[in-house]
């Protein structure tokens, strides 16, 4: 029986652990934590007999010496992939990939769409799977949404024939996956029918040190995939698609893509769309025409903002391209509620609003959050920080923010941060429950007309993800009411 072991438990490390499993593998699972909720998982895992080992790191020379070297290792999402052991594991030469590597190969028969991006990617999956759902087709959205694609891959088992109407299982017809760099870096093989790039601007490069590197980790995703749709709004994508025209100079090291496959969108209209015109999805009288044919009014997206125009004409393009009809794709953009933690608008309480927009886990995102609201705003900030440029993200806060709160291991950094800008109105306020205390009572003395939170950061240093945080404001503020 082949051995593979899991690094990294989690949702992820769970799903592939069960998969693998399931698939006759000798499956073992190794993590370096030990928290309440990984003690949990590992009793789950040990009703399969999947032995778990926590506060564990793997020793490959005492492997190697007993001949227990595995055939397979599969990393979850969150182990980054140049760690050490992760080296001289593949220099041993043993095959190792990612959660959604081993997903894509159990569900690769079944068309997928992917999106990538650094901001934008959550809300395009989120309208995508809605829309093709709105025309009856089985296509879940997995990866940084949803279920783990393992998890996916648990319940419709398409190695074997599926029938309609057989142990409850319908047949799946697309996977709608929204992808990290962190996933597209540990996938080997994944050639999404259509790939979806929404953004590009500095992040994760604690990681991925340059953002050179972070891009061509982006385009490796789109180059696998059949179709490619790329924002041509956002600056980043906009100078690439120049460059693939040879209509710049620029000594910028960009990705190569094939032209022939690239379909761009632009809210600014047709006339604005890189490459052929007749084949991209624009704006137009507050139109969305995706190939000349106008399918939806902008206004019908209940999520405002210019980004989220930008994310509803990917959506659309995909749909299209996927042979929906204009009519049904309009539905599902009708229907479409939004998405948890981004933007999510929680409650009224004395006329001022709590917005929350946990998702925005960089300095980027948080600039679209706080641009979406109107002045003055209390703003809820911090958690743990990433590398980045903040200064468009300080000079907006002095436009709009009457008081910023900050929580969480980044507060002493962004208070300098604020003072060097000469922005003074903060509080140190550390946790969640502080941030909304003083929110209530700040909000009706300043006229604030919305409380956001909106972080700027990622949430591990008091959150084990941002959902949880956003998950802590949203039960702080209900209790308001």
């Amino acid at each position: 029986m082949p051995h593979a072991l899991v690094i990294g438990l989690g949702k992820s490390g769970v799903a592939a652990a069960k998969l693998l499993h399931q698939s006759g593998w000798d499956v073992q699972v190794s993590d370096r934590g030990d928290s309440l909720i990984l003690q949990q998982q590992q009793q789950q895992l040990a009703q399969d007999n999947i032995p778990v080992f926590l506060s564990h790191s793997p020793d490959w020379e005492a492997a190697k010496q007993q001949n227990q070297l595995p055939d397979l290792i599969v990393v979850s999402p969150g182990v980054p992939w140049d760690v050490p052991l992760l080296v001289e594991a593949r220099n041993l030469g043993i095959e190792t990939i990612g959660e959604m590597e081993l997903a894509w190969r159990h569900l690769g028969t079944i068309p997928w769409v992917a999106i990538t991006g650094t901001n934008g990617k959550t809300t395009t999956t989120a309208l995508t799977a809605a829309i093709f759902q709105s025309a009856g087709l089985n296509a879940p959205a997995c990866g940084n949404i949803g279920d783990a694609a393992c998890e996916l891959a648990l319940q419709y088992q398409p190695l074997e024939p599926i029938q309609e109407n057989t142990s409850n299982q319908k047949k799946l017809d697309w996977v709608v996956a929204e992808m990290s760099s962190y996933q597209i870096e540990s996938s080997t093989s994944i050639a999404p029918h259509i790939g979806i790039w929404t953004t590009l601007t500095p992040d994760h490069l604690e990681r991925h040190k340059t953002l050179e590197n972070y891009a061509q980790i982006k385009a490796k995703l789109l180059q696998s995939s059949q179709i490619q749709i790329l924002n041509g709004d956002d600056p980043y994508l906009h100078n690439l698609g120049q460059h693939l025209l040879g209509k710049t100079s620029s000594t910028t090291s960009y990705p190569t893509l094939d032209l022939t496959k690239i379909y761009w969108t632009s809210i600014k209209g047709k006339s604005h769309l890189l490459g052929n015109p007749d084949q991209g999805c624009y704006l137009e009288n507050g139109w969305v025409y995706a190939q000349n044919v106008p399918i939806v009014q902008a206004q019908a997206l209940r999520m405002g903002g210019e980004h989220n125009q930008q994310n509803l004409l990917m959506a659309v393009l995909a749909a299209k391209l996927a042979g929906i009809a204009p009519e049904v794709i309009a539905q599902g953009v009708a229907n479409f509620p939004g998405v948890p933690h981004r933007l999510e608008h929680i409650t009224t309480w004395q006329g001022i609003d709590f917005i929350n927009d946990s998702k925005a886990t960089n300095y980027d995102a948080a600039i679209v959050g706080l641009n979406s609201v109107p002045a003055p705003a209390i703003l809820i900030a911090g958690g743990e920080a990433k590398k980045g440029d903040a200064s468009a993200w300080l000079a907006l806060i002095k436009a709009k923010a009457s008081t910023v709160l900050l929580i969480g291991k980044a507060a002493p950094e962004f208070a300098q941060k604020l003072e060097e800008v000469n922005y003074f109105d903060y509080e140190i306020v550390e946790t969640m429950a502080g941030a909304i205390d003083r929110a209530k009572v700040l909000a009706p003395q300043q006229q604030a007309s919305v409380v956001l939170l909106s972080p700027a950061c990622a949430s591990f240093d008091q959150y084990p993800n941002f959902e949880a945080r956003g998950d802590d404001f949203r039960r702080l503020c209900l209790e308001l009411s």
